[in-house]
C-alpha cells in the first residue's frame, strides 16, 4: 500500500487510519504516530512490538474487539474495509470446511468467549480449520491469567503480519 518514507510524511490522521487497520488498540495507534519518523520497516516493526508490549489488558481487549470470531466476518467494533479484507484472507482456512467442523469451531469459540470474556485470537494465516479448532481447544485449558498474554501475543503477530502487508514486506517469523 505504501512505503515507510511516505507513511512518515502523512498527516497524523491519515497515518492513524492505516495503523488502525493493523491493530484496533487506540493507544497503540497513537503511540506509533508519536514515534514517527521510522528509518525503515525494521524500525517500524521494532517500535510496533515495543509499544504493544507496554500496553495492558484493556488495550489488548480493545484490539481483540476489532476482529471477527474465528470463522465469522463481522467484528464487535467497527473495522476499516482493509481490516475486513485482511481478516477474511487470514481466516481463509476456515471458509471451505464442512458444516460439522464449522459447528465444532463455533462451539469452541463460544466456550472460549464464555471462559475468558473475549473472542479467541489466533494468528490464523496459513492454518486450516482443524488446526484452529485444535489450538482453540488447547487454549481452553489455560487459566484466564495464562490466556490473556497468549491472546495478546497472537494479536502482536497479527499486527506484525498486517504491517508487513501494508508496507509490502514478508516476514519469516510469521506462522505459515
Amino acid at each position: 500500500m505504501t512505503d515507510v518514507a511516505t507513511f512518515n510524511r502523512m498527516p497524523p490522521r491519515q497515518a492513524a487510519e492505516l495503523l488502525r487497520a493493523c491493530c484496533g488498540a487506540e493507544r497503540w495507534v497513537q503511540s506509533m504516530i508519536l514515534r514517527r519518523p521510522f528509518f525503515d520497516i525494521h524500525a517500524l516493526l521494532t517500535a510496533a512490538d515495543e509499544v504493544w508490549r507496554k500496553l495492558g489488558p484493556d488495550d489488548w481487549r480493545e484490539a481483540f474487539r476489532h476482529h471477527p470470531r474465528l470463522g465469522e466476518t463481522k467484528s464487535e467494533a467497527t473495522q476499516s474495509e482493509q481490516a475486513r479484507v485482511w481478516s477474511s484472507t487470514e481466516q481463509a482456512g476456515v471458509r471451505n470446511t464442512d458444516a460439522s467442523l464449522q459447528t465444532e469451531l463455533a462451539g469452541a469459540n463460544a466456550a472460549y468467549e464464555e471462559r475468558f470474556g473475549f473472542i479467541c485470537i489466533i494468528c490464523a494465516t496459513g492454518l486450516h480449520a482443524e488446526d484452529i479448532l485444535q489450538l482453540t481447544r488447547e487454549r481452553l485449558k489455560n487459566t484466564p491469567e495464562e490466556e490473556l498474554p497468549v491472546a495478546a501475543e497472537e494479536q502482536r503477530m497479527i499486527t506484525r503480519l498486517r504491517l508487513l502487508k501494508l508496507f509490502k514486506h514478508r516476514d519469516p517469523e510469521v506462522r505459515t
